[in-house]
């Protein structure tokens, strides 16, 4: 006799994302896992004593949204702290650091400005932070996070352990801004405890449990949250499947205790060992082949292109030493690369290993590629973790026209592309801003043909394509019998609703079967 089910979803428009992206009407699940997918009269035999039955009143079921590029504590800090996203001018940045001022914190601070779509289209500076406050350090970060703008008594206190060529200048004066490395110096200074991390941490949870997000795969560096996310699942308050990729500085650390790609509980897994090649267009850092449209022009004629082409964070010959010892140790490889000039970097280290695509080695961005790094990605087996919310500043008069041009503009971003290759397209967000849902909406309605995809492909992108460059597709991304049960159901049908998923609400969020989210 087949045993009840303890979780019935039923009365659904159940989408597999498989292949052929069959449906069904019903879905039982026991132990966490999907024991049957179905109609919803066969399903009703495993309606048991104790059988919870969620009827969905046809509401869309889907496996759950995978994130593959988060900064969990950063999303934390925007719910905790003042949360500049909605800003629309400077003078809304200064008025919300202002309102989020805690007496109980040292340190003002703000996360996700975006000063591209304002009209006054300019970066912070120590003058509007200063009027936050005189007496107390004040930093604004850019949602991209490699550009801050800090106050006087930010620069009083940390300025001296700055690199010179990452804090800028206006007639030798420090503007506020800071760069790149300079940043390292900033997130130093305002590292939170791990009672702090974990506030973060939960509050980032929820958000991301409410927009559909069964699991995330966050980029961590020097905190306490590996060790908070552990406590989390002992303590059973983990509601996200948590992959956790350690920046390159970890390196030897992880070699010397043993760990390695994939060790782990259900819920939190070692990914992979990041690294950055370049910076963003947001701060003219990510590196190019010809120089930024927008370049300012050089001082004197013995200038080269030099910062006119973006900048290296991490130098070519550098990446190539961490790319062979991170493979000869066996970790999968992630690295940040957003300018064509840095992926043909990464992909050809990446090249110089034995087998680049069984360990999945994946570059995080690659908003820029050429031909050649299509055919790669292809042929290799190379993960493109890719962000699709990143098409918001693909319009035309939006950042990449500033910062690219026409012709480049059109040629970011290139989902379909990659996927007519027949490239590993793993969708994240960079937490700019999580949520999938936009981003899907984005890759859907994208402004360039190159850079659209249908709503399947979009869907499975955060789904099993995420999946896949976490080692997870046998357990996770689509909904089919052995799979673990995790789901997200959608108040409306993307397919029916494509000019507008960026506001189909998420009405029930599942993990392991479990309910982690229900706003019906």
């Amino acid at each position: 006799m087949t045993a009840a089910a303890d979780l019935l979803l039923t009365n659904a428009a159940v989408h597999t994302l498989t292949d052929g992206d069959d449906t069904a009407e019903a879905v039982a699940v026991r132990d966490g896992e999907i024991v049957r997918v179905g109609d919803a009269y066969e399903l009703d035999f495993l309606n048991g004593v104790e059988t919870d039955v969620i009827d969905l009143g046809g509401r869309v079921l889907l496996p759950g949204f995978i994130d593959a590029h988060t900064h969990l504590r950063n999303v934390g800090r925007s719910l905790v702290h003042a949360d500049l996203s909605a800003a629309e001018s400077p003078d809304d940045c200064v008025e919300l650091l202002a309102d989020a001022a805690n007496e109980d914190r040292d340190w003002i601070l703000g996360f996700g400005y975006d000063e591209s779509t304002w009209d006054e289209s300019r970066y912070l500076t120590r003058e509007d932070c200063d009027r936050v406050s005189e007496s107390r350090p004040v930093a604004a970060f850019r949602e991209d996070l490699h550009t801050a703008a800090v106050n006087s008594v930010a620069l009083d206190r940390h300025a001296d352990a700055m690199p010179n060529e990452d804090v800028q200048t206006e007639g030798g004066e420090p503007t506020g801004v800071i760069v790149e490395e300079a940043l390292d110096v900033l997130y130093d200074a305002i590292e939170p405890d791990a009672a702090e991390t974990r506030d973060l941490l939960e509050a980032a949870q929820n958000d991301a449990n409410s927009r559909g997000v069964t699991g995330v795969h966050d980029m961590v560096r020097n905190s306490r949250d590996p060790e908070v996310y552990r406590q989390m699942e002992l303590d059973g308050d983990l509601s996200l499947r948590v992959r956790i990729n350690y920046w390159s500085d970890h390196l030897d650390a992880l070699t010397e205790i043993g760990l390695r790609t994939n060790h782990g509980s259900e819920f939190v897994q070692m990914g992979g060992v990041k690294t950055f090649t370049d910076g963003s267009f947001g701060g003219r850092t990510a590196k190019l082949s010809e120089p930024y449209a927008d370049a300012p022009e050089a001082e004197n004629e013995s200038d080269t292109d030099g910062d006119a082409t973006g900048q290296w964070v991490v130098a070519p010959d550098e990446l190539r030493e961490f790319v062979a010892a991170g493979d000869d140790a066996g970790f999968q490889l992630t690295a940040h690369a957003i300018g064509d000039e840095a992926v043909r970097e990464v992909l050809s280290a990446y090249d110089d290993t034995d087998d680049p695509g069984a360990a999945r080695h994946r570059v995080e961005h690659a908003e820029l590629t050429d031909d050649d790094a299509l055919d790669y990605f292809a042929e290799s087996g190379v993960v493109a973790s890719v962000q699709p919310n990143f098409l918001k500043w693909a319009d035309e008069g939006g950042l990449y026209d500033a910062r690219l041009g026409t012709e480049r503009r059109e040629r970011s971003n290139r989902f379909a592309d990659l996927l007519e290759a027949g490239a590993n397209l793993a969708f994240g967000s960079d937490c700019m801003p999580l949520d999938p849902l936009l981003g899907v909406h984005w890759a859907v309605n994208a402004p360039a043909e190159r850079q659209r995809l249908s709503v399947t492909e979009a869907l499975r992108a955060y789904t099993l394509g995420a999946a896949y460059a976490g080692f997870d597709e046998d357990r996770l991304g689509t909904i089919e019998t052995g799979k673990r049960a995790d789901f997200t159901v959608l108040e409306r049908s993307p397919w029916e609703h494509p000019d507008d998923i960026e506001n189909i609400d998420v009405a029930l969020t599942v993990v392991d079967g479990d309910v982690v989210y229900d706003r019906r």
